[in-house]
C-alpha cells in the first residue's frame, strides 16, 4: 500500500479455503505455501493473492507468499496513518527478510527462483533482482520505484502496469523500458493494460467481466514469464 489509489478498491476476501497451507516459520516468517506437500494449517479466509498463488502452484511451482507485514496490514479505516505505516514496513526491511526465505527454498532443492511483486512488493522484488537473488522478476502495478532502481536490475524482468495509475503512470514505465532496452543483457517485457487502475490485478469485482478478464490476463502474462525463465 504505497499511494492513496490503493485505498480505492479494498481487497476481497473469500470464505472458501485455499489449496495451500499457512506455515508459521518459512525462512523466519509466517507464509502461505502452495504447490508442495507442506505441513501447515488451512487458511479459512482466502485472500485473492493466495488464490493467485494456488493457480500458479497448479503449473508445477512451489509458491511462497511471505507475511512481510507481520500480521499488520494497512488499516483502510485509518488512511491518514499511511506514512507511519510505510515507515514501519519498508521494502528494504522486507528485502532483508526475503534472503532467508530464498535460502530455505534452496535448502529444499529449488535451483531457480522467481519473484512477483504487487504495488509495494514490486520494490522488494527489484531489490532482489539487483543482487542476483532471483532468476526472474515480475512487477504488477509497481510503486516506489525509480529509474536508478531499474538501472541496477540483473535478471529478466516483466512489468505489467495500469493505464490509470498515479503512482507509476504509463510514462514512467515507458521510461523504465527505455532504460532496460539500453541494457542489452537484460531481457524485459513492459505492458500497459488499458482501462484499468492501480491495483487491478488483485483488487476487482468478480461481477465485473472486464475486470476479471484483465486480472486473468495479468496472471497469464506473469506465469508465461516464469515459464520462460524458470522451467
Amino acid at each position: 500500500m504505497a499511494s492513496s489509489q490503493c485505498l480505492e478498491s479494498p481487497p476481497a476476501l473469500n470464505p472458501a479455503g485455499g489449496g495451500g497451507k499457512v506455515v508459521d516459520d518459512f525462512g523466519g516468517l509466517k507464509a502461505y505455501v502452495a504447490g508442495s506437500a507442506v505441513q501447515g494449517r488451512r487458511y479459512p479466509r482466502l485472500r485473492r493473492l493466495r488464490k493467485i498463488a494456488d493457480k500458479v502452484a497448479l503449473l508445477g511451482y512451489l509458491v511462497v507468499v511471505p507475511d512481510f507485514l507481520h500480521g499488520d496490514p494497512f488499516d483502510l479505516n485509518s488512511p491518514n496513518n499511511r506514512a507511519m505505516w510505510l515507515q514501519a514496513h519498508t521494502p528494504q526491511k522486507a528485502f532483508e527478510e526475503a534472503k532467508p526465505i530464498i535460502a530455505a527454498l534452496k535448502e529444499k532443492g529449488v535451483s531457480t527462483i522467481g519473484a512477483a511483486g504487487y504495488c509495494w512488493g514490486a520494490k522488494v522484488v527489484v531489490e532482489l533482482a539487483k543482487f542476483h537473488e532471483i532468476q526472474a522478476a515480475v512487477l504488477l502495478h509497481p510503486s516506489l520505484l525509480t529509474v536508478d532502481d531499474i538501472k541496477e536490475v540483473k535478471c529478466p524482468i516483466s512489468m505489467l502496469g495500469a493505464e490509470i495509475d498515479k503512482t507509476s503512470p504509463p510514462e514512467l514505465l515507458k521510461e523504465f523500458e527505455q532504460v532496460l532496452s539500453a541494457n542489452s543483457g537484460i531481457d524485459h517485457f513492459v505492458k500497459i493494460f488499458p482501462g484499468v487502475a492501480h491495483g487491478w490485478a488483485v483488487r476487482y469485482s468478480e461481477n465485473d467481466v472486464a475486470a476479471v478478464s484483465s486480472a486473468e490476463e495479468a496472471l497469464h502474462d506473469m506465469t508465461h514469464w516464469f515459464n520462460k525463465y524458470l522451467k
